[in-house]
């Protein structure tokens, strides 16, 4: 198995059965069998909390951090590394900030970015896309 990073997309997709979200249920099931964990930078993984309590509270992120953090799933810090090429890739794409930091991540990994998000199509000619 490849280095995998999710997008806060994928995450959300997962967690509220949008579509792809199976794709990425594969994903998770894939990992446990190769030991392996799926990467999300942390400014993604503040999108999955802040979205998740704005939808369903925060009770119910609570619940949902648990059974997160019970997955093949590793957050990632934003280290200078991260940082200096998350503004690289901003500098020159229209993207969000937290979608470049999955890119910049996906970069230093040699990573597939697993998303559904259009703003990556900036990305897709220099970047592998799995798109859900």
């Amino acid at each position: 198995m490849e280095n995998v990073v999710l997008d806060s997309y994928a995450v959300l997709a997962f967690l509220f059965q949008e579509g792809g979200h199976e794709i990425v249920l594969c994903l998770f099931e894939k990992a446990v069998e190769a030991d392996k964990k799926l990467l999300i930078a942390s400014p993604n993984w503040a999108e999955v909390r802040y979205m998740v309590e704005r939808k369903v509270g925060a009770v119910r992120w609570a619940e949902v951090r648990a059974r997160l953090l019970g997955l093949p799933i590793d957050i990632i810090e934003a280290d200078q590394e991260l940082a200096e090429t998350a503004g690289e890739i901003k500098a020159f794409h229209k993207m969000s900030l937290a979608d470049c930091f999955a890119a910049a991540l996906a970069r230093l990994k040699k990573a597939e970015i697993y998303t559904g998000d259009p703003e990556f199509k900036a990305i897709e000619a220099e970047q592998k896309i799995v798109w859900l």
